[in-house]
């Protein structure tokens, strides 16, 4: 049976075991998981949150994160400034890119989500609002929801990944992982 473990990576955590080519040492995922044999199943940017899940199953890994299999991945977003409908739906429809038109994505304006506190904190301006969006992606550009949501004109401030088909990271406190093998 192939071994999946849910991660919750935590911000400035890279998406590997190693770090190569770096002068000052950064944290890792092997910071945080001591299990043989399991690697990342698509990966996440280092001033990126969320769910990671790592296996040891190599069709299993690429159902995961080849965008031709369509899983989606849903992102909490926390935005500047305070998207309006024209803004969401255009997220929604799909947004051009330097690297061309993103798939038709699910987005929508949702509450704060109390989430954990983030190391560093967001910066706070009292003169620029901030607000939260809820966005499905099913395909995986470098930096893409940033991207997107820059290109609406609500650059992104923190994205925390949530979902990753039908895994969650409910449950998960950053750095926490567990065993979802027995699915």
């Amino acid at each position: 049976m192939p071994r999946l473990i849910l991660f919750n990576k935590p911000m400035n955590v890279l998406s590997q075991f190693t770090d190569r080519g770096s002068i000052t040492k950064r944290a890792t995922l092997s910071d945080f998981i001591d299990i043989p044999g399991v690697y990342p199943a698509g990966r996440l940017d280092r001033d990126s949150e969320g769910l990671l899940l790592l296996t040891d199953d190599g069709k299993l890994q690429a159902r995961i994160s080849d965008p031709k299999f369509r899983q989606p991945k849903t992102y909490l977003v926390q935005v500047e400034g305070e998207p309006d409908d024209a803004a969401i739906e255009k997220l929604a429809r799909g947004v051009e890119l330097k690297d061309g038109l993103t798939r038709p994505a699910r987005a929508e304006a949702i509450a704060d989500p109390h989430l954990w506190p983030r190391d560093p904190p967001v910066r706070f301006r009292k003169s620029v609002p901030d607000s939260w969006l809820r966005l499905s992606i099913t395909e995986g550009r470098n930096r893409q929801v940033r991207r997107m949501t820059a290109a609406v004109g609500h650059p992104t401030l923190r994205l925390v990944r949530w979902c990753i088909g039908e895994w969650s990271l409910d449950g998960l406190k950053p750095g926490e992982w567990r065993d979802a093998s027995h699915k």
